[in-house]
């Protein structure tokens, strides 16, 4: 076991229960919103490679 793995234990849990569960529910919802933000931003640069493809193809 490290030195930091233990302080970083006794920093979770020095904290009250309740507010460990709120800390933990907003990571979880943190973790939702970056991966759903990675898939959109990858949409969007398929979007804007098939635009500026067809574009081309067009002109």
């Amino acid at each position: 076991m490290s030195v930091h793995s233990l302080y970083a234990w006794i920093k979770v849990y020095s904290k009250p229960q309740e507010q460990r569960q709120l800390d933990s529910g907003q990571q979880a919802e943190l973790r939702k919103l970056r991966a759903e933000l990675k898939r959109v931003t990858e949409e969007r640069d398929i979007l804007k490679k098939a635009a500026a493809y067809f574009a081309k193809e067009c002109g």
